[in-house]
């Protein structure tokens, strides 16, 4: 059981640090958001102008509180 939560903790930091690292990037915030809609379009995740902007304000306010 401890195994699995050093696993999940792991996995989230990775998730974690992948938006940091994407939100921080040197892009324009349009082109971030355009890239990140083409990857969850990617994986079948359709998300609309308003949903994507609360997706990125969900991971900024988890990256900050990691911070």
């Amino acid at each position: 059981m401890k195994a699995l939560s050093i696993i999940a903790a792991f996995l989230g930091g990775a998730v974690v640090g992948a938006a940091a690292g994407v939100l921080f990037a040197p892009e324009k915030g349009t082109d971030t958001r355009k890239r990140i809609t083409e990857l969850l379009r990617e994986k079948g995740i359709r998300l609309n102008h308003a949903e994507m902007e609360d997706l990125v304000d969900q991971i900024a306010a988890e990256v900050k509180d990691a911070e």
